[in-house]
């Protein structure tokens, strides 16, 4: 009798908790991947719009960017040292990047922010931050408040996101709505003996900030000298050259950044003003304000030139008015396809990163959010992947890569699971 092999599926289940790595859902295993698209295990071919949750904005495989990790492969792939890439690395980012006089690099976007929020704390000798519900800054304990609550709170009081979060830490954390001016602001100048600063997604998650809001932020953190994070993880080098700082015009004094940097490698970084970044420096600052801040794979010359050969793509004449001309032709073409099937909903975000949320109502923040159709979305992205287009759960990832055979066969999609989700 002819045994049977397990499935890849229940191999992962065995070694892996719940079968996966935490991210996206278990039972799909991706193969390879090649420009705007990428094929499964069984051989089944996708537009891609999860691009690894961001980082490929230039798409999979991208020849300048294989050619350069190739040709440094074989000189060696990290040193826990200082190499000549990671510098120019960092040249690049400050040069592009209006509140940038110095870059720390790390792994990971959650480390990244994590150093932020403690960079704020070190320069400003306190504890406290606020952050917006609904606000992603990774996952260590102060990120992960009020970053998905089910059962909301009245603000300004944190809800946790994980087991395993000391209760105490919630106590520095004040949580105030996105896109309410008059709310935050009230509790920035309420808590500002306490406060160190304040992070916030220049873009929350999906949702722009409304005319005046991230200024607003500007200038009451400028008026009682607390420090304002961007946390451009996701819109670093994806609204622009300059990021979501450049693409709104308000400058931070630091952000943290990763993904797009990376260009597909291990790779993050804290970016800002010197005299802020200058606690990472043991000979700048008295030893009770150094920072410290250690990586094994920090800054690695593998990653980094991945890096730079990305921005160096994304700076050519024309790039970016492409991806804005590339998202908006879909952005429009998912409006068009709801309305014609009669569907009430919104499109919500900008070109570069966007998606449908099923409501009547504008969609200005988590709350209005959390209040949408989630069995719609479920149903309209179930179809959506029966037509050979992935994206995750609520986001469509824009990549420069998209050809027009990609394009026209998303709009094909949209048709079909709009008319789905109206039936």
């Amino acid at each position: 009798m002819i045994s049977q092999q397990p499935s890849l599926t229940e191999r992962a289940r065995r070694v892996l908790p719940a079968g996966g790595l935490g991210n996206f859902p278990p039972d799909f295993f991706v193969r390879e991947g090649k420009g705007a698209r990428i094929k499964d295990v069984n051989g089944v071919e996708y537009v891609d719009f999860l691009l690894g949750s961001g980082p490929l904005l230039i798409g999979h495989g991208h020849p300048k960017v294989l050619a350069a990790v190739n040709e440094q492969i074989p000189l060696g792939t990290t040193f826990f040292a200082n190499n000549e890439h990671c510098v120019a690395l960092a040249e690049a980012i400050v040069e592009a990047t209006p509140c940038a006089d110095q870059v720390r690099f790390v792994s990971s976007g959650s480390e990244a922010s994590l150093y932020a929020m403690r960079l704020a704390r070190a320069h400003r000798k306190r504890d406290k931050l606020l952050k917006f519900e609904g606000g992603y800054h990774g996952m260590s304990d102060y990120s992960l408040h009020s970053l998905a609550p089910t059962q909301l709170a009245n603000f300004p009081l944190p809800v946790a996101d994980s087991a395993g979060i000391p209760e105490h830490v919630g106590e520095d954390m004040i949580i105030a709505p996105f896109n309410d001016v008059e709310a935050a602001v009230s509790l920035i100048r309420e808590n500002a003996a306490e406060l160190a600063g304040v992070i916030v997604e220049p873009m929350q998650r999906l949702i722009p900030p409304e005319p005046g809001f991230l200024q607003s932020l500007r200038d009451i953190t400028t008026e009682l000298g607390l420090v304002l994070i961007f946390d451009e993880v996701v819109t670093g080098f994806r609204m622009g050259y300059a990021s979501g700082q450049g693409y709104y015009g308000v400058t931070p004094d630091i952000c943290s950044l990763g993904k797009v940097i990376g260009g597909g490698f291990s790779l993050a970084a804290i970016a800002g003003r010197r005299e802020i970044m200058a606690h990472f420096d043991a000979d700048a600052v008295a030893p009770e304000d150094f920072t410290l801040q250690i990586g094994t794979l920090s800054g690695n010359p593998v990653a980094s030139v991945a890096g730079l050969a990305t921005l160096n793509v994304l700076r050519r004449p024309g790039t970016f008015d492409r991806l804005f001309q590339i998202g908006e032709r879909l952005m429009s073409g998912l409006r068009a396809a709801l309305a014609d099937a009669g569907v009430a909903a919104q499109v919500v975000g900008e070109a570069p990163m966007f998606d449908v949320v099923f409501t009547e109502r504008e969609v200005r923040n988590y709350r209005d959010v959390l209040a949408a159709d989630a069995g719609q979305l479920a149903l309209f992205n179930q179809v959506m992947r029966a037509h050979g287009i992935l994206k995750s759960a609520g986001k469509h990832y824009v990549s420069v890569a998209l050809e027009e055979r990609d394009i026209e066969q998303t709009l094909c999609a949209y048709q079909a699971a709009a008319k789905a989700v109206a039936a």
